[in-house]
């Protein structure tokens, strides 16, 4: 990229204002893109205008459309809802009330407007945009605005971000506010089932999801819910019977409550409506269970946003600014979104049409074209099909035996996928195994059949069940191979952090000596510090993010009674700086030190400096997260002595090493789902590569294939040899050589107003939606 590319970054927006605004039902997070569309404007040069209460402001103009500024968006991070108010909005729908809104804009010199809403209002906008011509020409004629004012103004640059709750915007794999909103659903079932436990209760949950039923889904798949109503899916006829023999076979197994999720919008195959009341009327008529009915309503749009929406929302509001200072007369209206964890960008009209193939496809009840429109949807769709709705075979015969371990430091989310793996493999008629204590209780032999229930309600639970070490194979293989002929196993699901991935390597090395070990093996990557080579997530990290940013709110807040203070918080991740990069983004920091991008004492000294002219404007206090080895000498206590020294007089500092408590804590909805599906896709891929290893009778795996990292990759699920990412990492540091996240450090210091070059080199290109292939990976 060039010196001149760089530079036009920061005069891109020079001589052009943008307007942006929240419109349609609030969601989570829509603040974190109004904070980031409004810094990054300015950083840019353009000046930013917000409007308040949504396309109503636009009509009405005067003092709903003022100028924003830097500060004027600080604190905004953490708020649930939209700081500059949302309205639903008649006069916008009229000709009439366009026309006011295209004066108002006009007069002001905005060309440039960012919409956040849901479809409605992406719709709204691209009707405006293309009568904008025609609406000049009438204000010219009425001699409302002058020639040289329609001149300036003489086409409009619309860019679009979804937010909703529903997540029922097709093109984009999560929409803002749909992660926060599992988040609130997710605390009240894990609340709910404490109190259904106690009394052997059944419970029929409502959720939001009138056309959608993605939180329905996710919920279900997350708490392991006996059944799901929604939309999308209408159940078979003989639902009725299929229900209460479901509940009554959960019961039987020693479960002592059943849990039924509802999406509002719920049908039957007629397109009859399925109520809460009349699931619950139905169980306590057949079976006389004592059932509750609970409606979350608005719970889900409220309380603070999640870690993952505000980065999501902050990165999209980057990339909406991109789109709009970019745009042409010519280029379309756009949506900017994500998929897998690549900003994309796609014609705004095309996602709308599908959105509206999808209500078309289930008002004349063609579900299956419903649900394959939705995209990733589907694969969800299957994972809980197969947990919710295929007994166990009753014969073992034919079978094979799979054992499941843990191993290296606990992560929130290892149960949840313990939990489908042993489900999964059990449905597939095998016989599964679990090994407790990693690898230490694989020479041990520690280890015991799991049956259905032995994995009950585990996906709620954080830590590791099994227990998990960190020891690695190489020195006990002589009694791990004794083990492995004796319980006869015949391949390995490894679930862990860093040691998963080494000990994989070791058993590859070890089968030159020991034949026991040639059996497939696949790790499945679960660590708060994500640093496992070939995969962009690892579970349990979504967990920790959220609690470091919980963390830093609160410390945050700790702040606001007294003036001018700076915080120093530690993060972990070993040497790997994701968790500490990611919270800076989410919690809004200073600055974020880590070991991946080396920083020197002229750096500290700026960042000191930056923090002193921060305390001079009517924000009074600073954040700043260091990663625990990002370097051995400039350690926490040396950045705090140096911030309390350089800082006398103008703020002062204190320090806050957050532990263990990353590791803790229920696993978020994020992870529960991811484990989840990993669980299940690393199972299935076992089933397969056993029969493929199949010699003369038993199992003889020596092929560099058999042992695999089960990864998330930009926008898919990937099986990889272990021995192909040997290349790919730095083992002394224990991180992959290449991290996709370090692409978003940039966006991180720009909100914090530090001038620096935008690379703009990584950014989206307008694509084209795809109808979703089969088989591509989800999450």
């Amino acid at each position: 990229m060039t010196h001149e590319e760089h530079h036009a970054a920061k005069t891109l927006g020079i001589g052009k204002a943008i307007a942006v605004l929240t419109s349609g039902g609030d969601a989570q997070g829509m603040n974190a893109a109004v904070r980031a569309v409004v810094r990054v404007g300015i950083f840019t040069g353009a000046r930013v205008f917000f409007v308040h209460e949504g396309y109503q402001g636009l009509v009405d103009g005067g003092d709903h459309i003022k100028e924003a500024t830097w500060e004027s968006v600080s604190m905004m991070l953490q708020l649930g809802g939209t700081v500059i108010g949302s309205a639903r909005c008649k006069d916008f729908r009229e000709r009439e009330g366009r026309l006011r809104a295209a004066y108002n804009l006009v007069k002001r010199g905005i060309t440039n407007l960012c919409v956040i809403g849901g479809d409605g209002s992406l719709t709204g906008a691209d009707t405006f945009r293309s009568e904008w011509s025609d609406l000049l020409s009438d204000l010219q004629k009425a001699g409302k605005i002058t020639d040289e004012e329609a001149t300036k103004s003489s086409y409009l640059n619309i860019v679009g971000l979804v937010g909703s709750i529903d997540n029922d915007f097709c093109g984009t794999d999560m929409t803002i506010g749909t992660d926060s909103a599992l988040h609130r659903i997710m605390e009240i079932v894990d609340a709910i089932t404490t109190t259904a436990q106690s009394h052997q209760r059944t419970f029929v949950l409502e959720v939001m999801g009138r056309h959608c039923g993605y939180l329905a889904l996710v919920t279900s798949l997350s708490c392991g819910a006996d059944w799901v109503f929604i939309p999308e899916c209408p159940p078979d006829d003989d639902w009725e019977e299929h229900l209460c023999r479901r509940l009554s076979e959960t019961r039987t197994r020693g479960s002592r409550l059943n849990i039924i999720i509802v999406a509002e919008g719920a049908i039957d195959k007629n397109g009859k409506p399925i109520t809460s009341e009349d699931i619950k009327n139905l169980v306590v008529k057949r079976l006389g269970y004592d059932t509750r009915v609970t409606v979350l309503g608005h719970v889900q749009r409220g309380g603070t946003p999640s870690a993952f929406d505000r980065i999501l929302g902050s990165r999209m509001g980057v990339e909406a600014v991109m789109a709009l200072l970019e745009g042409t007369p010519d280029t379309p209206a756009c949506v900017v979104s994500l998929s897998g964890n690549q900003a994309v960008r796609l014609p705004l009209m095309e996602c709308v049409q599908v959105t509206k193939d999808v209500t078309k496809a289930m008002d004349e009840k063609k579900f299956d074209e419903a649900l394959k429109l939705r995209g990733r949807f589907m694969n969800n769709w299957e994972v809980y099909k197969l947990l919710a709705h295929v007994r166990p075979p009753v014969s073992k015969s034919g079978s094979h035996t799979v054992a499941v371990m843990n191993v290296g430091a606990p992560a929130a989310g290892m149960n949840a996928a313990v939990r489908s793996t042993v489900r999964i493999g059990l449905i597939q008629g095998n016989r599964v195994l679990v090994v407790h204590d990693g690898f230490e209780g694989l020479a041990k032999g520690q280890i015991e059949e799991a049956g259905w229930s032995y994995v009950g309600g585990w996906t709620g639970q954080g830590g590791s069940k099994l227990g998990t070490k960190r020891t690695l194979p190489k020195k006990s293989f002589e009694q791990i191979s004794a083990n492995i002929t004796k319980f006869n196993i015949q391949g390995l699901v490894i679930i862990g952090g860093f040691e998963a991935y080494t000990g994989g390597l070791e058993l590859m090395e070890g089968r030159k000596q020991f034949d026991e070990l040639c059996i497939p093996f696949v790790v499945i990557p679960a660590t708060v510090s994500n640093n496992v080579p070939g995969s962009d997530f690892s579970v349990g990290a979504d967990t920790a993010l959220n609690t470091i940013c919980t963390t830093c709110d609160r410390i945050k807040q700790s702040a606001a009674g007294t003036k001018r203070r700076v915080f120093i918080i530690e993060t972990m991740g070993g040497y790997c700086g994701y968790l500490a990069t990611m919270a800076g983004l989410a919690a809004g920091a200073d600055a974020a030190y880590i070991f991946e991008e080396p920083f020197t004492i002229r750096d500290l000294q700026a960042n000191v400096e930056h923090l002193v002219q921060k305390m001079k404007t009517t924000v009074k206090r600073g954040l700043v997260l260091r990663n625990e080895k990002c370097n051995e000498n400039y350690t926490t206590d040396f950045i705090f002595n140096l911030y309390s020294e350089e800082g006398k007089g103008i703020f002062d500092s204190r320090k806050n090493v957050l532990g263990h408590m990353q590791q803790g804590g229920s696993p978020t909805p994020f992870d529960r789902n991811f484990a989840t599906k990993m669980g299940a896709k690393a199972m299935n891929w076992m089933s397969g590569k056993i029969k493929e290893s199949y010699r003369n009778g038993r199992i003889f795996a020596n092929t560099p294939d058999s042992g695999c990292v089960l990864g998330m990759r930009k926008r898919a699920l990937v099986f990889q040899p272990v021995a192909e990412l040997k290349d790919q990492t730095d083992f002394e540091h224990r991180i992959p050589k290449e991290q996709w996240w370090l692409k978003l450090r940039p966006i991180l210091k720009i909100l914090a107003k530090y001038e620096i070059d935008l690379d703009t080199s990584d950014h989206a290109h307008l694509e084209h939606i795809t109808r979703k292939r089969s088989g591509e990976a989800a999450v």
